[in-house]
Formats: C-alpha cells, sequence, structure tokens
C-alpha cells in the first residue's frame, strides 16, 4: 500500500552460508549509491556489551545521537548481525514498524527462532523472512568457471523438460560433485586459497580431496556443529545440558536418511522420546538437518505417519562423524550421501517455492519413494539410486496409488542418460549430476523471483 514502511528483511540459514557477507555487500552498495556513512550501522548483536540492551535503546540512542537528521525520505539503515540474540526482539520491530520510525532494517540469524510460538503474530506484514542455504552444487560451478547452460522454465518439471531435450549439458561434474559433497556448501570453504609449498590452488583443485576434506571438517565442527550446540542454541532455547544435544546429533547423524524414531534413540543417548523431539526441534530450527514427512493426501494422515532425517548439508553430518573421505570406499554410505544430497537440494528449492517435499511408503514398507516434491499443478517423484538395475517399484505403485504422479517420476542415479517418463507411466532417467543442476537451476530463478518481489514492495 501507497506510504507503507518498507517490511524488515530477516535473513536465516546455517552458520558460514554468507548471510553476513551479504550484508557487507548491501552495505557497500548503499555506500556507492551516496547514502551517508551516520545512516550505515551495524550492531553485532551476539557481542556481550550489545546483549546487556534491548534493541529498542541502541537504536533511539543512535537516532537521537549522530543520526538525528533521520527521517522517512532519508531513514537510517541498521544491519543487525544474530538480531534473535537481542532480548524481546520481535516486539521491538513491531513497535519500530507499526510507530513508523525513520529507518530500514536487515537482521540475520542461524537459528528460525523467529517462527517460534509468540513470534507470528509481530511479524505479519512486518518483516520478510529470507532463507540463505549452502552454496547451491550450480553455485560451486559457476565459481570454478563452469556456468550452466541449462534454462529454467516456469517449474521444475519444465526445467526437467528442458534438460532432456539437451541430455549432454551436464557431462564431466563428477569430480565437481564429489569435492563439493565432502567439502560442503559453504563459500568460504569452497573459494579458500590451499597454498603448499610450490603451487596455489584456488578450491582446492590441485590439492588431494583428502586434504581439503579434512580442512573443511575441522571447520565445520567447530562453527556448524559445536557453536550452534553449544552457543546458538543454549542462548536461544535455554538448553542447559548441551552435551546431551551433541550426542543427538551424532546419533542421527549415524541415521542420515532413515526413519526417525524417538523412543529408540533416547535409549541410545540417554533422553526420552520427549527430549529427542525437542532437541531434534531445536536441530531443525537451527538449521542443521531437516525432517520429511510421509506423502498422504489428507494431512492428518501425514501427521500420524513416521518422519526421515537428513542433513542441509552432507559435509556437515560427515565432520560431525569425523568421517573424512571414507565413504568413498563405502557404497552403501556413498548411497545415502547422494540420496541426501539430493534431498538437501530439493529441500533449498522447496523453501523458495513453498512447496511440501515427502517421501512416500505404504503402510507395510514393501513400496517406498524417495523424494516427492509436491507442486500443486506438476508434482513430481524422484527415486535415488547408484545404478540403472535400481528397483521401480515404489516409482510403479506410486503412479497406480496417486494418478497425479503419472509420467511425472524419475529414477537418478550417477550416470544414467537423461531421459523423460513416459506419459504411460514409466519413469524417466537422469543423472544425478543432472538432477542437482536442474533443481539448481529452477531454485536460483524463483530466488529471483522472490528477490523481485522484495524489491518491488
Amino acid at each position: 500500500m501507497a506510504g507503507e514502511p518498507e517490511r524488515y528483511q530477516l535473513v536465516i540459514g546455517p552458520r558460514r552460508v554468507g548471510k553476513t557477507v551479504a550484508m557487507h555487500q548491501t552495505v557497500q552498495q548503499l555506500m556507492a549509491e551516496g547514502v551517508a556513512r551516520e545512516h550505515l550501522w551495524w550492531l553485532h548483536l551476539a557481542h556481550p556489551l550489545l546483549m546487556r540492551y534491548d534493541l529498542g535503546t541502541l537504536i533511539r540512542a543512535i537516532l537521537e545521537g549522530v543520526a538525528s537528521s533521520a527521517s522517512a525520505d532519508e531513514p537510517v539503515y541498521f544491519f543487525l548481525d544474530e538480531l534473535t540474540y537481542s532480548p524481546d526482539w520481535d516486539l521491538w520491530l513491531k513497535t519500530f514498524f507499526d510507530e513508523r520510525w525513520p529507518i530500514r532494517l536487515v537482521g540475520t540469524s542461524s537459528s528460525s527462532a523467529a517462527l517460534r510460538q509468540g513470534r507470528i503474530e509481530s511479524g505479519v506484514g512486518r518483516w520478510d523472512e529470507q532463507y540463505l542455504s549452502p552454496c547451491l552444487f550450480t553455485e560451486y560451478l559457476h565459481l570454478k568457471g563452469k556456468p550452466s547452460a541449462l534454462s529454467a522454465g516456469n517449474t521444475l518439471a519444465h526445467t526437467l523438460r528442458n534438460l532432456t531435450a539437451s541430455p549432454r549439458i551436464t557431462e564431466g561434474l563428477t569430480q565437481d560433485r564429489e569435492r563439493y559433497t565432502f567439502v560442503g556448501g559453504f563459500p568460504e570453504l569452497l573459494m579458500q586459497r590451499v597454498v603448499d609449498d610450490s603451487q596455489p590452488s584456488l578450491f582446492g583443485q590441485d590439492v588431494p580431496l583428502d586434504t581439503d576434506t579434512h580442512r573443511s571438517q575441522r571447520v565445520l565442527r567447530s562453527d556448524a556443529i559445536q557453536k550452534a550446540v553449544y552457543q546458538d542454541i543454549p542462548q536461544i532455547f535455554g538448553v542447559q545440558n548441551p552435551i546431551n544435544l551433541e550426542r543427538l546429533l551424532y546419533t542421527i547423524a549415524g541415521q542420515m536418511c532413515g526413519l526417525l524414531a524417538p523412543t529408540t534413540v533416547g535409549c541410545d543417548v540417554g533422553l526420552t522420546s520427549t527430549t529427542v523431539e525437542k532437541y531434534i526441534n531445536y536441530l531443525e530450527r537451527s538449521h542443521i538437518v531437516f525432517l520429511l514427512p510421509n506423502y498422504a493426501p489428507q494431512e492428518e494422515t501425514v501427521q500420524r505417519r513416521g518422519r526421515k532425517v537428513f542433513f542441509v548439508d552432507s559435509a556437515v553430518r560427515n565432520a560431525a562423524l569425523q568421517r573424512g573421505t571414507a565413504p568413498l570406499q563405502n557404497p552403501p554410505e556413498m548411497g545415502l550421501l547422494m540420496e541426501n544430497l539430493a534431498a538437501s537440494h530439493l529441500f533449498a528449492l522447496a523453501q523458495q517455492t513453498n512447496t511440501r517435499l515427502y517421501y512416500w511408503r505404504d503402510q507395510g514398507g514393501r513400496y517406498e519413494v524417495d523424494l516427492v516434491y509436491d507442486h500443486p499443478e506438476e508434482p513430481l517423484a524422484f527415486e535415488i539410486g547408484s545404478a540403472e538395475h535400481h528397483k521401480l517399484r515404489g516409482l510403479k505403485r506410486m503412479q497406480e496409488r496417486f494418478s497425479r504422479f503419472t509420467g511425472q517420476c524419475y529414477l537418478v542415479y550417477p550416470d544414467a542418460p537423461n531421459t523423460p517418463p513416459t506419459v504411460d507411466g514409466k519413469p524417466g532417467r537422469i543423472s544425478l549430476d543432472a538432477f542437482l543442476v536442474s533443481v539448481d537451476t529452477q531454485s536460483e530463478a524463483e530466488l529471483l523471483k522472490r528477490v523481485a518481489d522484495v524489491t518491488n514492495l
């Protein structure tokens, strides 16, 4: 509406995905546009000194001091790193917006605490949450000078049809995908220059995969895991004994892509099933893991069935278990990493399109489909395998049960020929690299749409 203040923007996502860097880039852009320096303020709200004050006190002091000339036409821009560390941050954002303080605001958080009960009402119409995932595989390829030539369609199904019309477009990416899988989609790790005594190398391409992987896992254990478990979650959710949370994380890392059984997991780590559920919810809101429910047409049936657990980035799982590159010699484990890789990329797309993502299995567990992308117009189902002889009975059964998936199913495996499904229900085949490129191409297109929508508000 005309005259309404612009919504605030909250950037959420895992640690080390570049949320702070994105804010730095925004500051640089505003400076280039001529915004006065006294109208640009950066507050790291996890700092012990700033945590002593509420957000209203801090911002009022700045507005009454060096930025006293602020107005609706020339607002002060505040960049609030780790916003959710500030007490009553949501109520203050509501106050700023409703009272039309002369400010524009961007905040970051490594936890989606903004979605907790009691935060939702404050945020309606006042701020938008933008999810920043780890670097997509196509973003990694772009950094390496290998941009994808695939065109995005209106939906993922359309993009997949574009791919199968050009089946050789994703050849030669196996080594890149393996390095990406083990190093992870974290910009600093992907871009870090590795220097030995004789030859510098960007992205570790001239360095053995073991070297890159072990360096990555040291960093991820320290930052993405231990800081989340011992700093973020205790601070935001009040966990008193985070070592139990860490033990739970290691346990579910060993069960990645499997059905979550809170009672069994609780027995393994000495926690009640209720506490296991609560802790997994914290890990999910901290963007370390995500859960997929079992697909069913009725919501009440979805809620009754079991969930599968995945990691937002496979490298975090490997870092938690200190696996190095050992999965390369362990085909079953490598198969789970490929499934998690496919799931995490489809999950990133689902976040951009507000599309629900599931797995599916019948009640007896005889038939199963790994990933169900429940787009309202063009739903898709994917089975992730290691070779062409992977069984298709799950995909076939799903099409029999749910006719909307007929001609919308794919078998994904590393060296698949990239062929489309047939209208009579024969599943298409698509390589894992082609699947990742297709999903990422669509995800990038959807993100651009969202940015454009925010810009035009």
